[in-house]
C-alpha cells in the first residue's frame, strides 16, 4: 500500500469550479441506491480558465455523466478511487450523473448508511463523495433541492434539509418528497433519512414573532424519551436570541435519533442527526449526567446554525473556527442552565486530565493544525475543547459587551461565507482596538504551556511582588516556540481576614480580582497597598489552558480551600493538596514502605463536612480525589499499581476517619420526592452519592447494606447506577454477580442502558476485568459495527480501567490491538479513536513500553486505512 500523502494549510487554492444549485434525487434500496445529482456550476473568478473539473467521489459506481444533457463519451472523462475527472468544460454549465451505491455494505457510517432498517447520513468531514461526484470541500457552498424516493411501507418517513414543499405517491408503492433548502450550504451539511419513525412536535415563536415547527423523530418505542431534549432545544433556541441576537432561520427544526453513529451529533442545516444516547432520556433510563448531555448537544448543535451552518469553515483547518465557538456557547449555556462554578469545575478537570494528555502525547498539534493525513483524525479536544478556551480568554480579553459586538460584526460580515479564523479574530480586533497579533499564536503553537510563578511579600513597603515565567515544551514538528498572550486572573487572599484584598497595580486600582496580562517569557508585577501578607489566588476560573505551577505550602493551599472567594480556585486548592498527599504515598508504595495518610488532608476535609456549602454541586466535587487519569498525568513515570493503590489508601482513610460525618452527609441529602433532573435536585443526588462511595470504601455491612437499598429501591438511574458501580467494584463477587444479573435481565431491550451495564463491569479494579471484556463481547446486545457499545466497552476498559488495561504481561494492549485490526476493515475513524491508549507508551517503565510499542508495530504491519496510518505512525515516531 502505499504511504497516505499530507494535505498542508500553505497549499489552499479556491476550488477551480463554484456549485452555485444542487439537485439531488435518491431511490433509496439497501444493496441498490440511485444517487441522481444535477451541478450548476460555474468557474471561480480566482482560477484560469481551461481548467479541468476534479470532482470527489469513493465507492461509487457511475452510471451516466452528461454536460448541459449532452451525454460524455468515454475519452472525455476519467475516473479512479478518488474522483471523477472531466477535462474540457465550459465557463457556466450542468453536469448530470447518476451512481449507484450499497448503504447497507457502508459499516464505516459515513457517507449514506442503513442503520437498523433506517436510512442515514454522516457527511462531516468528507462523507459526501460516498453519496454522489461532487467537490467535497467546506468552501464550496450552494443551494440544495433534494428530492427523497422510498418504499411507502418500509420508509414511510422521508426527510432532508430545508422545508418540505412537494410529496406524493409513485407506482410499486413508492413515495417522494422533495426538499429545498434556500441557505447556500456546503456538502458536509447535507442529510437524509429514511424510515419507520415517529415524531414529537413542538413550535416556538423567535423574537421577530416567526413560528417554527420543532420536531424530534424516534423509533416508536422511544417517544417517551424525547421531552427533556424537547425542552433542551426550546431554552437553547431562546438563550441565543437572548445572549447573542441569533434567531432562527427556517420555518421547521428537526432532530432524528440514531443508535449507530460514529459522533455524538450533527449539525446538518435543518436536520440535525443524533446519536441516540445525546437525545433519549428517561429518568428510570438515564443518568443527571445523562440528562445533562443531552441539554449540552442539543444546544451544541443548535448553535451551529450561526457559527457553523450560516457561516462555515473555509477548509477543515479552520475547523475550530466553529468547533471551538461552538463549544465555547455551549458551555456558557450549559454554566446559566445549571451551577456555573460546577460547570467550570467539570469542564477545567476534564480538560486537564485528557487534553493537556493529548498535547504531552505524539499526536500533538495546534488548534489549528498546518498538515494532516486524515481529517477524520483531527476532531480531538484540542480542537474542540482548547479551541474554546482560546475563545474563553479572547473573550475575557475584550470583555463580555466587546465581544458580543465583535460576534454581531462577524455573523453580519461573513453570513453565507466560508472563513478562516483570522476573520473571527479581527473582527473582535476591529470592535475593540486591541492588536491581538500575538494572541494568534494560540492557534498556531501546540502544547500546553507551562506558568511557573512566585511571590514575595514586603512587609515594609506594604507590597506583593508576583513573578510569572512562561514556556511551552517541545512538541513534534514544533521545537521553537514563542511568548503567548496569557490573562492570568487573580485575587490575593489575605492571611489574617481571609478575605480578597484590595489589587493596586501601577497605581491602579483592579478592585479585588483582576486579569493581568503574561506577554513575555518573564514578568513582574508589584501590587501596592497590600494591608496584611495574602496567599495569591492565581489563575482563577482556569483563565487560561496553562499548567500552574507555584510553590504553595500544603497550610496555603488549605487555606485557600477554605478561603477563597473563587470556587475553581477553592476547588483547585483542594485537588493539590490532595495530590501533595498522594505524591507521597505513591512514592511510599513504589519504595515498599508504610503508608501513612497526611492529617493535614482529613482536617481540610472535615471542614468541608462542617462548613458544607451552599452549591452541594460544588461540595460534591470538592470532596471527590482525583481521578487515577489525572494523578498519573502529574507523573513523570506512570506507575499504574502505585496511582491505585495510593488513591485506594487515601480514600479508606477518609471514610474510616469521617464515617460519621459521611453518614450524616448521606442522610441529610437523601430525598424520595420525584425525579427531576433540575441543579437543586442534581447537587444533591451528587453529594449524597459521593457520602456513599466513602461509606462502601471499607466495605463494611452497614456501607452495604445502604448500597443495595439504594440498588433496590430504584427510585432513579443516578442512584441505582451508583449503587450498581459501587456493588461491582466492590471486592465481594457475592455483592456484584447477583446485582448485575438483575441489571442486565430487566433491561436487556434497552440498548442505551446495556451501554451502561457494559461500562461499570469492565471498570472494575478486580483483576477478572480483562475476562469480563472477553466474555461480554460475545454479549447479545454488543456488535462490532456499533459505536456506542465500542466505547463503552472496549473504550471505557482501555481509557477507565488503567489498573487492569496495563496490567503486567500485556495481554490488555493485544486485545485492544486486536480490535483495532478489526475495526479498521469496519470503520476505521472508531478504529483510529480508540488507539489512543497505546500512544502513550513512553510514559511507562521499560518492560510496558515495550509491550505496547510491539502491538503498535502489529497494528502498522496490516493494511491499514489513513485515519489508522496516521496514528500509529505518530506514535511510533
Amino acid at each position: 500500500m502505499s504511504e497516505p500523502k499530507p494535505t498542508f494549510l500553505h497549499d489552499y487554492r479556491p476550488p477551480a469550479y463554484r456549485v452555485t444549485h444542487t439537485e439531488l434525487s435518491f431511490d433509496l434500496e439497501p444493496g441498490a441506491t440511485r444517487v441522481k445529482a444535477s451541478l450548476h456550476l460555474e468557474r471561480h473568478p480566482q482560477r484560469e480558465a481551461g481548467s479541468p473539473l476534479m470532482l470527489d467521489g469513493e465507492q461509487l459506481e457511475l452510471k451516466s455523466i452528461a454536460i448541459d444533457g449532452q451525454p460524455l463519451d468515454d475519452d472525455e472523462y476519467s475516473l479512479s478511487e478518488t474522483g471523477l475527472t472531466v477535462h474540457r468544460v465550459p465557463e457556466r454549465f450542468r453536469l448530470d450523473t447518476e451512481v449507484e451505491i450499497a448503504p447497507e455494505e457502508n459499516t464505516a457510517l459515513e457517507g449514506l448508511y442503513l442503520s437498523n432498517g433506517m436510512y442515514c447520513t454522516q457527511c462531516e468531514a468528507e462523507g459526501f463523495r460516498r453519496i454522489t461526484f461532487y467537490p467535497d470541500r467546506p468552501d464550496v457552498m450552494a443551494t440544495f433541492s433534494t428530492t427523497v424516493i422510498g418504499d411507502q411501507a418500509r420508509l414511510p418517513v422521508l426527510l432532508s434539509n430545508g422545508n418540505p414543499v412537494e410529496r406524493g405517491e409513485l407506482p410499486n408503492g413508492k413515495h417522494f418528497v422533495t426538499w429545498e433548502d434556500p441557505h447556500p450550504k456546503p456538502c458536509y451539511l447535507f442529510a437524509l433519512v429514511g424510515g419507520d419513525l415517529k415524531k414529537v412536535e413542538d413550535r416556538f415563536t423567535t423574537m421577530s414573532g416567526r413560528e417554527v415547527a420543532l420536531q424530534i423523530w424516534v423509533e416508536e418505542e422511544n417517544l417517551g424519551k424525547t421531552g427533556h431534549a424537547m425542552a433542551s432545544l426550546k431554552r437553547a433556541m431562546k438563550w441565543d436570541e437572548e445572549t447573542y441576537g441569533r434567531e432562527y432561520d427556517l420555518d421547521l427544526f428537526m432532530i432524528v435519533a440514531v443508535n449507530d453513529f460514529n459522533m455524538g451529533a450533527m449539525e446538518n442545516k435543518g436536520l440535525n442527526i443524533f446519536n441516540s444516547a445525546a437525545v433519549l432520556t428517561h429518568p428510570k433510563t438515564a443518568t443527571d449526567v445523562a440528562f445533562q448531555r443531552v441539554e449540552s448537544i442539543v444546544a451544541h448543535e443548535y448553535f451551529h446554525n450561526w457559527s457553523g451552518n450560516r457561516v462555515t469553515c473555509r477548509d477543515w483547518f479552520q475547523l475550530s473556527l466553529k468547533e471551538g465557538f461552538t463549544v465555547f456557547r455551549d458551555q456558557c449555556f450549559s454554566a446559566d442552565a445549571n451551577s456555573a462554578p460546577v460547570k467550570r469545575i467539570e469542564d477545567a478537570s476534564f480538560f486537564r486530565t485528557a487534553q493537556f494528555a493529548e498535547d504531552a502525547g505524539p499526536t500533538a498539534h495546534p488548534v489549528r493544525p498546518d498538515h494532516y493525513i486524515e481529517i477524520g483524525n483531527f476532531y480531538t479536544l484540542t480542537i474542540y475543547e482548547k479551541g474554546a478556551e482560546v475563545v474563553r480568554m479572547l473573550c475575557n480579553l475584550v470583555g463580555w459587551e466587546t465581544f458580543r459586538r465583535g460576534s454581531d460584526l462577524y455573523f453580519e460580515r461573513f453570513d453565507g461565507q466560508a472563513v478562516t479564523i483570522e476573520d473571527f479574530v479581527s473582527c473582535m480586533a476591529e470592535v475593540s482596538g486591541l492588536d491581538l497579533s500575538q494572541f494568534m499564536r494560540w492557534y498556531s503553537q501546540a502544547g500546553t504551556p507551562e506558568i511557573d510563578a512566585y511571590g514575595e511579600y514586603d512587609y515594609a513597603n506594604a507590597e506583593y511582588h508576583l513573578t510569572l515565567r512562561q514556556r511551552t515544551p517541545v512538541t513534534p514538528g514544533q521545537a521553537d516556540k514563542q511568548p503567548l498572550h496569557i490573562p492570568v486572573r487573580m485575587g490575593l487572599v489575605g492571611t489574617k481576614s481571609g478575605r480578597d484584598l484590595s489589587l493596586n497595580l501601577e497605581g491602579e486600582d483592579l478592585g479585588t480580582a483582576a486579569v493581568i496580562h503574561l506577554r513575555e517569557a518573564e514578568q513582574s508585577f508589584v501590587f501596592t497597598d497590600v494591608s496584611e501578607a495574602p496567599v495569591p489566588s492565581l489563575l482563577r476560573g482556569f483563565s487560561a489552558p496553562v499548567q500552574l505551577r507555584f510553590p504553595y505550602s500544603r497550610e496555603d493551599l488549605a487555606f485557600l480551600l477554605a478561603n477563597d472567594s473563587d470556587g475553581f480556585n477553592r476547588w483547585d486548592a483542594g485537588q493539590r493538596l490532595a495530590m501533595l498527599a498522594l505524591d507521597d504515598l505513591i512514592a511510599a508504595h513504589r519504595n515498599g514502605v508504610e503508608k501513612v495518610m497526611d492529617p493535614r488532608i482529613v482536617e481540610a476535609f472535615r471542614a468541608l463536612l462542617e462548613r458544607g456549602s451552599d452549591d452541594k454541586a460544588v461540595l460534591a466535587e470538592m470532596l471527590t480525589l482525583p481521578s487515577e487519569a489525572y494523578i498519573a498525568e502529574q507523573q513523570p513515570l506512570v506507575d499504574v499499581d502505585a496511582i491505585h493503590a495510593a488513591r485506594t489508601f487515601v480514600k479508606q482513610s477518609l471514610a474510616v476517619t469521617l464515617r460519621d460525618e459521611f453518614m450524616a452527609l448521606f442522610e441529610a441529602n437523601r430525598s424520595d420526592e420525584p425525579y427531576a433532573p433540575e441543579p437543586e435536585q442534581i447537587g444533591a443526588r451528587s453529594l449524597k452519592n459521593v457520602a456513599l462511595s466513602y461509606l462502601m470504601a471499607i466495605e463494611d455491612e452497614q456501607g452495604i447494606e445502604l448500597t443495595q437499598a439504594q440498588f433496590d429501591a430504584d427510585h432513579n438511574m443516578t442512584d441505582v447506577r451508583h449503587a450498581l458501580t459501587l456493588l461491582t467494584h466492590s471486592s465481594r463477587d457475592e455483592l456484584a454477580d447477583p446485582a448485575l444479573r438483575a441489571f442486565g435481565e430487566k433491561w436487556a431491550h434497552d440498548p442505551l442502558v446495556m451501554d451502561q451495564w457494559f461500562s461499570l463491569q469492565v471498570t472494575r479494579p478486580q483483576a477478572d476485568a480483562l475476562d469480563r471484556v472477553k466474555f461480554l463481547m460475545a454479549h447479545p446486545a454488543f456488535s462490532m459495527k456499533n459505536p456506542n457499545n465500542i466505547r463503552a466497552l472496549i473504550g471505557a476498559f482501555a481509557n477507565q480501567n488503567r489498573v487492569n488495561f496495563h496490567r503486567a504481561d500485556g495481554e490488555s494492549y493485544r486485545l485492544l490491538a486486536d480490535v483495532v485490526i478489526e475495526l479498521n476493515r469496519l470503520n476505521p475513524e472508531v478504529a483510529a479513536r480508540l488507539i489512543t491508549p497505546l500512544t502513550r507508551w513512553q510514559r511507562f517503565d521499560e518492560a510496558r513500553q515495550g509491550l505496547m510499542k510491539g502491538e503498535l508495530e502489529r497494528i502498522r504491519a496490516e493494511r491499514l486505512s489513513p485515519n489508522v496510518y496516521e496514528v500509529v505512525e505518530k506514535a511510533l515516531a
